[in-house]
């Protein structure tokens, strides 16, 4: 079933990940669409869904604000037309990297995160220490005219290489490889909007 993603983009988003582990590319989906996952975002919060998101997992899961200081709420199919469009788009990309890189790409989790203004997430990797699950890193920007003063970028720190700020443009999709990419979230004066999810490998 044809999605929204133009299949002209998967080439460069696997040459990108191959050469060097992480692949920026900028209006990955129609403009009409990143809006109404812009706008599905805000009502969200304004009804007070998205809360703060922690740090760990099971037990060990706790809000730390002081490290991160997001507020989020996980996608399920169903709930949302946009959503559930994102979320194909998102399956088939799946699919191409698995075809490409043989990753055994099981599923595809996301959520829906608010950066309010002056919040952050310190520097970090994507997989935890006891589930190696989390396999490529995706994070969908859905701030329209971000400018660079308003700050907000994901800085990331390639082993060997030079660090790199990307600025959450809406339209703009990061893809990394979670465990070799420590990454943080800078604050923002502004709030910072985006869909942020993992590729998966079938649990062993």
């Amino acid at each position: 079933m044809p999605t929204d993603l133009d299949p002209q983009l998967l080439p460069p988003i696997i040459d990108d990940l191959a050469l060097q582990g992480w692949s920026r590319q900028e209006h990955f989906l129609p403009d009409s669409l990143t809006r109404e996952l812009a706008s599905e975002c805000r009502k969200r919060a304004e009804k007070g869904a998205l809360a703060p998101a922690g740090v760990g997992r099971g037990e060990a899961l706790a809000v730390r604000e002081g490290i991160r200081g997001d507020r989020i709420q996980w996608l399920e199919a169903g709930q949302h037309a946009a959503c559930d469009r994102y979320l194909a788009a998102m399956d088939e990309l799946r699919a191409a990297l698995n075809q490409a890189f043989f990753l055994g790409l099981a599923d595809y989790e996301s959520h829906f995160a608010l950066y309010p203004p002056g919040s952050f997430y310190q520097k970090h990797l994507d997989r935890f220490r006891d589930d190696d699950r989390r396999t490529v890193s995706a994070v969908f920007y859905l701030n329209q005219a971000w400018q660079a003063d308003q700050g907000g970028a994901l800085r990331l720190y390639p082993p060997g290489g030079e660090v790199l700020d990307v600025l959450p443009q809406s339209g703009t999709l990061l893809l990394f490889m979670s465990a070799e990419l420590p990454h943080e979230v800078l604050p923002a004066s502004r709030d910072r909007l985006s869909l942020t999810g993992w590729f998966r490998r079938r649990a062993l």
